[in-house]
C-alpha cells in the first residue's frame, strides 16, 4: 500500500502533463485517464476536484480533443453538478462553468452556442453574484523567476489570493499567466509576488501598435488582498510524481515511457471509483 500513488498525487501529474499542449491529445485519447478525472469531480477533497477541473481546461484547449470530451460519458452531467453543488468553493464553480461553456459551444449551431455561453455566464452569476461575471486573464514578466524553488514560491503567494483561478508557468521566458476573477485587481498580483522578497512583477499589456509592454507595479500599493485561508498542503516537489521524467509524456523520447504513466495512472483510477 506505501507505494500505490494517492489521488492527490496522481491528478496533481495528470494536470502537470495536460499544462503541455504537445500532452494533450494523447492523455484524452488513453483510455481511462479522462473518465478518471470526471470521477475526480466528485471527490470529497476540494483541491482534488480543482486540480481535476484544471487539468480538464488545459485539455479543452486543444480544440481537437473538444468532441470527444463533450462526448465522454458524465462529462457535462459532472461539471454542472460542480457548478450548482453548495459546498464547492467560488473559483471552483467559476472553473467548472469555463470548461462547460467551452466543451458546450464546440457541440452546438452558432445559435445554440450563444443559448449556452448565456445559460453558463448565468449559472456562474447565480452562485458567485454579480461581480464575479467573467474571469480575466493577466500577464506577469516576473524578475528572479530562475528555477523551481523560485517558481514554487510564487504558486504559494498566488494560491493565497482570493480570486485566483488558475496560473500556467512560461519559465523559458520568466511569464506566469494568471486567470483572475474579474473584481481582483492585477495590482494584488504583483504585492503577492514582491511578498516573496526575492522577485518582483510586472504587468505584460499589448501598446497600440500591437507591440508587448511591461508594466511595473507600484511598490507602495495600498491595494488590499484578500487571502484564501484553511488551504490544504501541496505535495512537496521531490515526492510529487512529476519528478518522475522517464514515466511522464515527453516532447522527445520514448512514447512507450509516457503510455506506460498514462496507463498506470489509468489504473489507479478504475481502482478508485469509490472513495
Amino acid at each position: 500500500m506505501s507505494g500505490e500513488p494517492d489521488a492527490l498525487a496522481v491528478v496533481n501529474q495528470l494536470r502537470d502533463l495536460a499544462a503541455d499542449p504537445l500532452n494533450r491529445r494523447a492523455i484524452v485519447e488513453d483510455q481511462g485517464c479522462l473518465s478518471g478525472l470526471i470521477l475526480f469531480f466528485d471527490h470529497p477533497n476540494p483541491q482534488v476536484v480543482y486540480s481535476a477541473l484544471l487539468a480538464v481546461r488545459y485539455l479543452a484547449e486543444c480544440r481537437s480533443n473538444r468532441e470527444k470530451m463533450t462526448d465522454e460519458l458524465g462529462m457535462m452531467l459532472s461539471l454542472q453538478n460542480v457548478m450548482q453543488k453548495g459546498t464547492s468553493p467560488g473559483e471552483t464553480k467559476l472553473l467548472a462553468s469555463e470548461i462547460y461553456e467551452i466543451l458546450q459551444n464546440s457541440s452546438s449551431a452558432e445559435a445554440e452556442q450563444a443559448e449556452a455561453a448565456a445559460s453558463c455566464r448565468k449559472k456562474a452569476q447565480f452562485f458567485m453574484g454579480s461581480t464575479n461575471k467573467r474571469a480575466k486573464t493577466v500577464v506577469l514578466q516576473i524578475d528572479g523567476l530562475d528555477d523551481s524553488a523560485r517558481r514554487s514560491l510564487c504558486e504559494e503567494a498566488l494560491l493565497k489570493i482570493k480570486g485566483v483561478i488558475s496560473f500556467t508557468f512560461q519559465m523559458a521566458v520568466k511569464r506566469c499567466v494568471v486567470r483572475i476573477r474579474s473584481d481582483l485587481k492585477a495590482e494584488a498580483l504583483g504585492t503577492a509576488i514582491a511578498s516573496t522578497k526575492f522577485m518582483k512583477a510586472q504587468q505584460v499589456v499589448k501598446g497600440e501598435d500591437g507591440s508587448e509592454i511591461a508594466i511595473p507595479f507600484q511598490e507602495d500599493s495600498d491595494v488590499v488582498v484578500e487571502q484564501n485561508i484553511n488551504l490544504p498542503d501541496y505535495l512537496p516537489e521531490d515526492e510529487s510524481p512529476s519528478q518522475e521524467q522517464h514515466k511522464a509524456v515527453t516532447r522527445l523520447g520514448s512514447v512507450q515511457d509516457g503510455v506506460s504513466w498514462l496507463s498506470t495512472a489509468a489504473n489507479f483510477l478504475s481502482r478508485s471509483f469509490y472513495w
